[in-house]
């Protein structure tokens, strides 16, 4: 079954039942009130959100459509499980990467390497680079690498899972700043080439006219 964008809350619900499982495993399958106090939490949040039980509800109701999440019977509480990785056909270091990404938004390797810890523990770097460059080949992409910031040594990456990806505001008002910068530069160089020919044509005249009246500027000035 091909599976559409999810929205941004379906992303974070999908994500949320991922951490929880690896983080408190104790509490996982999820209640509707545990899983939208994850999908609400301050820390490790990009966005933050303030959803109603409501909007996770229906959020788990459209996941439930793509079989990325299923209702656990058996308990006097209602509890929601994920399916990630089947459904997305993905390993679980892909699917740790993903999760991260859904959860704090763009970035390097090296910070996902380090807030991946507890739900995959990456060996080094390059093994993390191995996985995002492995999803960005994928087709559908899963996974792409954002332009450097302004001033940032490392380019960050972020998941498609929503669909395209789209700069944050700073960050595309600082490289569209960087852009007009290097036009504005190259305007003002065109422009003195421009005065450059133009005075050099106005010394033609100059030293022609003087020749033809048989003036010496060079006396003139003296004088």
């Amino acid at each position: 079954m091909a599976l559409r964008d999810l929205s941004v809350l379906e992303a974070r619900v999908l994500a949320v039942l991922v951490e929880k499982q690896h983080t408190v495993p104790d509490s996982y399958p999820m209640s509707l009130n545990a899983l939208t106090l994850g999908c609400n939490q301050k820390t490790a949040r990009d966005p933050v959100m303030n959803v109603a039980e409501s909007a996770v509800l229906q959020a788990l109701d459209e996941l439930k459509a793509m079989a990325l999440v299923n209702e656990v019977s058996g308990s006097r509480v209602v509890r929601f499980e994920h399916n990630f990785k089947r459904v997305y056909g993905i390993p679980g270091q892909a699917e740790a990467l993903l999760t991260l990404l859904m959860l704090r938004g763009p970035q390097t390797p090296a910070e996902l390497r380090l807030h991946t810890e507890r739900l995959h523990r990456f060996a080094d770097i390059s093994a993390v680079e191995g996985f995002l460059v492995e999803m960005a080949e994928r087709e559908p992409s899963l996974a792409t690498k954002l332009p450097r910031a302004p001033g940032a040594r490392e380019q960050r990456w972020t998941h498609l899972v929503s669909g395209a990806a789209s700069l944050p505001v700073a960050q595309s008002e600082g490289i569209q700043a960087e852009a007009g910068g290097a036009h504005e530069i190259e305007v003002l160089r065109a422009e003195q080439r421009r005065m450059r020919e133009e005075l050099d044509a106005l010394k033609t005249v100059v030293a022609r006219l003087t020749a033809e009246l048989g003036l010496d500027t060079a006396a003139e000035s003296a004088g």
